[in-house]
Parts: structure tokens; C-alpha cells; sequence
């Protein structure tokens, strides 16, 4: 099967956090592939604790179903790899490689995560782009991790972009590729209304990362605005 968008996400959640408002006006079908999609292994994680959840099991069935969910309210394809949820470095992330290279083609817009604020995601994202270059597609974008990206005190405003690009993983990838920034988009209304519904489909994370982030759920605030680059070269 071909989506003209496939969304690459490293966890549950974080292509939706990022993206949905852009999933929300795309055109044709799309996907969003989750990379660490697999159970951690036996012992729980601090975070899987503060979730709530009891077992690996459990945390990678329950985070499985709240993801299917957030995907049924976008009305986009849910797929998700196998690929334990630990540090993603060192993991060889083949059914990645497999994915991307089975399913992108001419017609495929691809979204990477830029990797703010987690090493994970850039982890992915070096993965990702290194398959996509020996692939063809019709776009390939990247998209600023939320809510990390929030950080920066220009967030939602036109100099968002040139704040990030001090960032270390934007800079990174400046060295490889040209990166041309798109406006911030601003989320209202309906399609607000529809990320925050898609956003809470993950119930069992809100309580830890509203610790961690604060009010980053609030209206206006750091999920109402959505950045993505183009990517060239």
C-alpha cells in the first residue's frame, strides 16, 4: 500500500503532538508510522511508572490503543513497528529501512521529526532521511518536535524558525541538506478542536508531560502552532 503522507513518529504521540493540524488539512491518505512501537523489555521505565501503567506489556498495549485512536479521529492509517521503546541509537531500526522503502514513492510526502529535545527522535531522524535518499519522493519535510520545540520564547511567532536554528539537531542538518522554514501555522477553531481531542486520545501521558511542560495543553499556547521545513538537497 502507497499514502501520499506518511508521518514518521518515534513514539506514540509525538506526530500528533507536532502535526495534527497539518494531518487534519491534508489532502489524500495518509499514515503515521510509529518507530518504537514495541514493548521496552521487562523492567518498567520511570516514565511508563508515572503513567500509571504496571507492566512493558501493558504500557505498549494501552499506548497501541490510545495512538489507534488519536489515528481514527485524523482519519489516518495507524502503523506501528515493533521496535522495543528503548534509546532508538541502538537499535538497527531495519523495519524502518523496509517500511519507507516499500511504501514511499513519487507521489509520497514524508515528515521526520527535527529531533528537539529528545535524542530519540533524531535518532529516527538520521535513520529516516538516510533511507529516503536512496528513495524517491515528492516532498520531505521536517517537522519541529512538540512540545520541546515550545521551549523557545519566539514560538508561534514568524521568528520561531531562526530561533530554532541554534538548536544543535537544526543545525545538524543544515549541514547536510538546505532547510527552507515554513511559516508557523496557527490552529483555530475546529482544527483546534480536533488536535486537542486527537491529543487527549493519549490520556495516559497528559498528567507527565503537563508535569514536565507545564500548561503546554492550554488555549493559546505551545500546541496551537505548528512549524514545519522543507527539505532540499
Amino acid at each position: 500500500m502507497s499514502w501520499e503522507t506518511i508521518v514518521v513518529s518515534p513514539h506514540f504521540d509525538d506526530a500528533v503532538l507536532s502535526v495534527a493540524g497539518l494531518l487534519a488539512r491534508r489532502e489524500g491518505n495518509a499514515a503515521i508510522v510509529t518507530v518504537l512501537g514495541g514493548a521496552a523489555g521487562e523492567e518498567l521505565s520511570a516514565w511508563d511508572r508515572l503513567c500509571g501503567f504496571a507492566s512493558a506489556e501493558e504500557t505498549a498495549r494501552e499506548r497501541r490503543a490510545e495512538d489507534a485512536r488519536a489515528c481514527e479521529l485524523l482519519g489516518v492509517d495507524q502503523v506501528a513497528l515493533d521496535n522495543p521503546d528503548v534509546p532508538a541509537a541502538k537499535l538497527p531500526l531495519d523495519d524502518l529501512e523496509a517500511f519507507l522503502t516499500e511504501h514511499v514513492t513519487a507521489r509520497t510526502r514524508v515528515l521526520v521529526p527535527m529531533g528537539i529535545g529528545n535524542a530519540d527522535h533524531e535518532a529516527v531522524r538520521d535513520r529516516a532521511l538516510d533511507v529516503l535518499e536512496k528513495v524517491e519522493s515528492a516532498e520531505r519535510w521536517v517537522y519541529a518536535d512538540l512540545p520541546y520545540a515550545a521551549a523557545v520564547r519566539e514560538w508561534g511567532s514568524p521568528a520561531a524558525g531562526q530561533a530554532l536554528a541554534g538548536k544543535s539537531p537544526v543545525r545538524a542538518l543544515a549541514e547536510r541538506y538546505r532547510l527552507g522554514v515554513e511559516a508557523p501555522s496557527r490552529l483555530e477553531g475546529a482544527g483546534w478542536a480536533l488536535k486537542r481531542r486527537a491529543v487527549l486520545a493519549y490520556a495516559s501521558q497528559i498528567a507527565p508531560l503537563a508535569s514536565d511542560h507545564g500548561e503546554f495543553l492550554a488555549m493559546p499556547g505551545p500546541l496551537q502552532y505548528e512549524l514545519v521545513w522543507a527539505l532540499d538537497g
